[in-house]
């Protein structure tokens, strides 16, 4: 499969293909009589896997690592696991993050919900005792 097929089907660039190439995530694509490169379909498993460690965080010298341990073979089972279980923990404790910030997202979301409730409520109603607004040249308003 030509690069541009597969940027295509993967919704990576080009240049991201190459790029990975180049520093060795994705191994060197054999090449057609033209010179072009001409990648296996079973590369998709790969570059999917990539997408998810990207995902969720993984920085490019680890994915590098775990490559590197992956040409290796299978002797490096261990060691890759060893990897990917630590990074588990490192996504965990940034769903719990994510997770707070969620919550704090909600609730501000619920209370300008209640507000816009005690808004509409007293818009319906007369209201004789409103102050008139105070244009900027009144001064400085204090509250």
């Amino acid at each position: 499969m030509k690069i541009g097929d597969l940027a295509k089907r993967t919704g990576l660039s080009t240049h991201t293909l190459r790029y990975y190439e180049r520093i060795g995530l994705l191994p060197y694509a054999d090449r057609d009589r033209s010179g072009q490169r001409d990648f296996d379909a079973s590369i998709f498993t790969w570059i999917e896997f990539l997408g998810r460690l990207k995902t969720t965080g993984m920085p490019i010298r680890d994915m590098l690592r775990y490559a590197a341990l992956r040409d290796e073979g299978e002797a490096t089972g261990p060691a890759r696991r060893q990897m990917l279980e630590i990074h588990r923990e490192q996504v965990r404790t940034q769903m719990a993050v994510l997770q707070e910030c969620l919550l704090v997202l909600d609730t501000k979301i619920a209370g300008y919900a209640g507000g816009e409730q005690r808004t509409k409520e007293n818009d319906a109603r007369p209201n004789t005792s409103r102050k008139p607004l105070r244009s900027r040249s009144a001064g400085p308003v204090t509250h």
